[in-house]
């Protein structure tokens, strides 16, 4: 009885449960299934979008047509490069033609015309002469038609009169076009060796100055030194160091127009004291002598851009000091560094001044311009040297530092030049 039951509902569930189908206007379809009493009924089933057959059959003629307008492009491309091959190789066939008859006009003209221009007057000439033997043979032929009655055609005769002058004229220009490239090339031949003969003479001259002269100046000690630029690394330096020194003599051309203040044109440092000697003009302040660091203030006015002659003189017994300007005193004073021994074992240093021995040189306090004749004594010279060196009537080289190529070294650009001193100061007065 149990199984009998059991199989009544079985019979009855599989022909209760009725699945059905739906579908809304927006292309959704819907399941629907037969679910027992007892059963859960909240099991959802999520829908699935189905497109439409109209959807699809659009989005079809869309990819038709797409692929049409691509084919239609391809061959609209085609079509254009075909026609720019058929224009290009039509050209080149063109070029090809017109290159051959270039070509062989060019071998038919050449082949006729001789290239030396000699051979053309010789060719020109052995054309005319053959015409003036034909046309003598024809003027022969007639004498002999006039003598025995026969005509002569004059037509004949009067073309080849033509032809001959018309070579005789063509002959006539070649000659003259000849001539005056022969007269261009030798001028042109004569200029260039006029030219390279000077420049040769230029050069042999040079050289045998150098040979002569050696490369250095006229006299050791007429040369300047030039320091142009107000910079921290032109200078010239001494290879000599002074000796010590109780009293002293410095004497110097130097030239300068760069304002304010001319710089320092010489300085000297020793161990332990770098403004041992100093003679430095700085911005607006008068020209200052410095012996061991002390001060003494010089009226001298150095920055006209003329050339000046200056001397200096000391002596360690009271400190006094002279000052000199173009054989003239212009100052004089005592009790600078007095009994003060000037040191030997410096660095003694044209343009620049020193902030320690030898070096750390201060740009502001350069000197910019010329010198020349620097010489130092280890006395006080005589006014009357002094005045007699000033105007060029004597010179006395230094005995401690004498003013010669060979005692002075340049550095940084600075450079040495040759000086006729009393020329050029005559020349600025």
């Amino acid at each position: 009885m149990f199984h009998l039951l059991a199989g009544l509902m079985c019979i009855y569930a599989l022909t209760g449960v009725k699945v059905v189908y739906g579908q809304n206007e927006k292309g959704e379809r819907f399941l629907c299934t037969a679910v027992p009493i007892d059963k859960d009924t909240y099991c959802p089933v999520q829908s699935l979008p189905v497109q439409s057959a109209s959807v699809r059959e659009e989005e079809l003629r869309n990819t038709v047509m797409q692929l049409r307008e691509t084919i239609l492009q391809q061959k609209e491309t085609i079509v254009n490069q075909l026609e720019t091959i058929k224009e290009l190789t039509s050209k080149l066939s063109r070029c090809e033609s017109d290159s051959e008859t270039f070509r062989k006009m060019n071998k038919d003209t050449m082949d006729d015309v001789p290239k030396d221009p000699n051979d053309t007057i010789d060719v020109l000439g052995k054309t005319t002469q053959s015409l003036k033997d034909r046309l003598e043979n024809l003027e022969q032929q007639q004498m002999r038609a006039n003598i025995s009655g026969a005509s002569f055609p004059n037509e004949l005769r009067n073309l080849l009169q033509r032809r001959l002058e018309d070579l005789e004229n063509q002959l006539l220009v070649k000659v003259s076009e000849l001539e005056e490239e022969k007269s261009q090339l030798y001028n042109e031949t004569v200029s260039h060796r006029h030219r390279t003969d000077s420049t040769l003479n230029s050069l042999m001259n040079r050289i045998s100055e150098l040979e002569k002269g050696g490369g250095g100046f006229k006299s050791p000690e007429n040369f300047k030194i030039s320091l142009p630029l107000r910079t921290n690394y032109l200078f010239g330096q001494v290879k000599k160091s002074l000796p010590e020194m109780y009293a002293f003599t410095i004497c110097m051309w130097l030239k300068s127009g760069l304002s304010p203040g001319i710089g320092t044109p010489f300085s000297y440092g020793v161990p332990g004291q770098a403004n041992e000697i100093v003679l430095i003009e700085w911005g607006h302040n008068p020209i200052e002598l410095l012996i061991n660091d002390k001060v003494a203030q010089l009226p001298l006015s150095l920055s006209d851009g003329r050339w000046h002659h200056v001397c200096i003189t000391w002596t360690t017994r009271d400190g006094l000091w002279e000052a000199y300007q173009d054989g003239q005193r212009l100052g004089s004073g005592e009790n600078l560094a007095p009994w003060h021994p000037i040191k030997s074992g410096g660095v003694l240093i044209l343009g620049q001044e020193q902030d320690v021995v030898g070096g750390r040189f201060d740009a502001t306090q350069a000197f910019v311009g010329e010198l020349s004749h620097f010489n130092v004594w280890d006395r006080i010279l005589r006014s009357t040297d002094i005045i007699a060196m000033s105007n060029c009537s004597f010179y006395m080289p230094g005995n401690v530092v004498a003013w010669t190529d060979t005692n002075i070294e340049v550095f940084g650009g600075a450079s040495k030049w040759p000086l006729e001193l009393c020329e050029d100061r005559l020349f600025d007065n």
